[in-house]
């Protein structure tokens, strides 16, 4: 297969993770920062702290580093891991969010112990999150926590991953016999692919990385995905080019954008993954816009490939 040099598109890092191998445990009520220029600040919390500012200015010392937080700005204080805080603006409080919390894989694994990532980052999405964080700060209880802040709170988590994210690292002392460790090898392989799928080579990148036996995994993988390592990130590249299509991207600027040099191709492996053709997924889409789900899609569960007479 012809491939052109293509610039990968930013994906979420949690993609392939099922939400049910995700343990979010927000550990307290949330912290409402609000600090005066006399506020100074030295622990050490036993479990990771996401902070966010919301006005005025934030001064830590997190590991020997100085860093600075300002509007728009986010910090991950990992569990364990000493920091000093204070607010150097006399003329100013800085007011903020500080969460408590734990992210566990499978119940067993701290997920953040799994990625190297930048300690500080500025939010990307701070328009969209500024009143998603405001409102947060203002309605969480004082002593409880609820499942709406669970809720909301994994989404800033999430933005924050995203941003930050560095790379996965990966264990040497997982075991052939560990079946949680083995099913959280295979889930974050997932997401790997699920976050870079245009990359040529992944997928294979990703299984010579696993601590075990090439073969083996590609095996388990298959057993718990019902795909190889290889087809899923087929099957998530096509999904990137079912998300340009029904932009109104042609069936030819969508091949390009995922790298492929012959339409053709594409449209063939489009449908062997999908069911339909390229022009037949944008043909439900319209009918979707129009209020017409296509015959055994009404309660939007769909399974691909699609089965024929579903949509065409």
């Amino acid at each position: 297969m012809d491939e052109t040099e293509q610039p990968l598109m930013p994906a979420a890092v949690l993609a392939g993770i099922p939400p049910r191998a995700l343990d979010l445990t927000l550990t307290r009520s949330a912290i409402r920062m609000q600090h005066s220029h006399s506020w100074s600040i030295d622990k050490v919390n036993a479990v990771h702290d996401l902070v966010i500012c919301l006005e005025g200015t934030g001064d830590y010392i997190l590991q020997g580093e100085r860093i600075r937080l300002t509007p728009g700005m986010a910090m991950l204080i990992p569990a364990n891991t000493r920091f000093q805080g204070s607010n150097p603006d006399p003329a100013r409080t800085y007011t903020g969010l500080a969460q408590h919390f734990r992210l566990e894989l499978f119940g067993h694994h701290d997920l953040l112990g799994r990625m190297r990532f930048r300690r500080v980052v500025r939010l990307s999405r701070w328009p969209m999150l500024e009143p998603l964080v405001r409102h947060y700060r203002a309605s969480a209880p004082a002593g409880s926590t609820t499942l709406a802040m669970h809720h909301a709170f994994m989404v800033m988590l999430t933005e924050f991953i995203d941003d930050a994210f560095i790379a996965w690292t990966t264990p040497g002392d997982t075991g052939l016999d560990d079946s949680v460790g083995l099913s959280m090898a295979i889930t974050v392989a997932a997401a790997q692919i699920a976050a870079d799928c245009l990359q040529p080579g992944l997928a294979e990148r990703v299984v010579a990385a696993a601590p075990y036996n090439p073969d083996y995994f590609r095996r388990e993988f298959r057993r718990s995905l019902g795909s190889t390592p290889a087809k899923y990130q087929e099957f998530k590249r096509m999904e990137t080019g079912m998300q340009f299509l029904e932009t109104g991207c042609s069936v030819a600027e969508t091949a390009h954008r995922l790298g492929f040099a012959d339409a053709y191709y594409f449209s063939r492996l489009f449908k062997r993954h999908i069911g339909i053709s390229p022009r037949g997924w944008q043909e439900q889409v319209r009918l979707r816009r129009d209020g017409q789900w296509p015959r055994g899609q009404e309660d939007g569960q769909v399974i691909y490939p699609l089965r024929p007479g579903k949509g065409g």
